[in-house]
């Protein structure tokens, strides 16, 4: 009998995004951490005070304190048709994969917790017995759970896959979808547990929102000058020179004075702000500098575009 090549049983995986079999171990990789650091700050935080803070998540504990039913079996159940759906609508094998592994690793995750640690996923046991701390953390540590699983390629599914799908054909952004389908569960939970609990939900909510996009932009470290000059040889030596980093520059107009100067871009780190503005001040007093936040820096001098 011919037998199979270790090749040709890894290729479906390289298909994932026409990308490198290396890239995508990485991928399912941080998706897992991901996926367990939003069960952890699910099943620690969220569920012990019933913080139904919107998504498919959400509704499970809202129908788990009425029901009894194991969060994580619902979500799993509700993520069925979704997963279907965007396998059809958003991008088929590669969707599929990623999104099904950060929903099983979740949904079970969620369900073993409550069964080996029982006490601590109940409002007995909580960690805290402050529901406005349980609140923060929930939010911090969902946030950044949820944003490194988009970091890497993947999605938590339920809303997401709606929110997506709804964007793709109506043009709606996506954080307007969100707005209405987590308010409509944050409501539901107001209705069933109080507006205190629904009020809290909310913070949390939109802690988890800020701790996401910290995850998937990083830290800004980096910082992008434009210099409109007299002086953009002396500039750009002085530059070199002095912070050993390259710049670019340009031909531009003026609009009010109709002179002609030049434009020179640099990207510098963050620490070296006050000696950019120190070269510029020493170099051409009379420039124009506008000094911008720049989340990444890839390339000669930065973060490898390879990494």
């Amino acid at each position: 009998m011919r037998r199979r090549s270790s090749k040709s049983t890894w290729a479906w995986l390289t298909a994932l995004g026409g990308i490198p079999l290396r890239r995508v171990l990485i991928r399912v990789t941080g998706i897992t951490i991901g996926t367990i650091i939003v069960v952890i700050g699910y099943a620690l935080f969220q569920l012990p005070f019933n913080l139904a803070a919107g998504g498919v998540g959400g509704a499970a504990i809202v129908v788990n304190s009425f029901t009894g039913w194991p969060v994580g079996l619902m979500v799993l159940l509700a993520n069925i048709p979704l997963l279907i759906l965007g396998f059809y609508q958003l991008g088929r094998w590669r969707f599929l994969f990623y999104t099904a592994l950060s929903v099983l690793i979740f949904s079970f995750g969620i369900d073993l917790m409550r069964s080996f640690f029982p006490d601590v996923t109940a409002r007995d046991g909580a960690l805290t017995d402050d529901m406005l701390l349980s609140s923060i953390y929930a939010g911090i540590i969902v946030g950044i759970g949820n944003g490194m699983v988009f970091r890497f390629g993947g999605t938590m599914g339920g809303t997401n896959v709606i929110g997506r799908i709804i964007q793709q054909y109506t043009g709606i952004p996506l954080s307007q979808v969100y707005l209405y389908s987590d308010g409509l569960v944050v409501l539901l939970a107001g209705l069933a547990f109080g507006w205190e609990l629904a009020l809290h939900a909310m913070l949390t909510l939109f802690l988890a929102g800020i701790a996401s996009d910290f995850a998937i932009e990083g830290p800004s470290v980096v910082r992008t000058a434009t210099i409109v000059t007299q002086h953009p040889h002396e500039l750009t030596q002085a530059l070199r020179d002095g912070l050993r980093r390259g710049a670019s520059y340009w031909q531009v107009t003026g609009s009010y004075s109709g002179e002609q100067r030049s434009m020179v871009m640099c990207t510098v780190s963050r620490s070296q702000v006050e000696d950019l503005k120190y070269i510029i001040a020493e170099i051409d007093p009379a420039a124009f500098v506008v000094i911008e936040v720049s989340h990444q820096a890839l390339g000669t001098g930065f973060m490898s575009l390879r990494k």
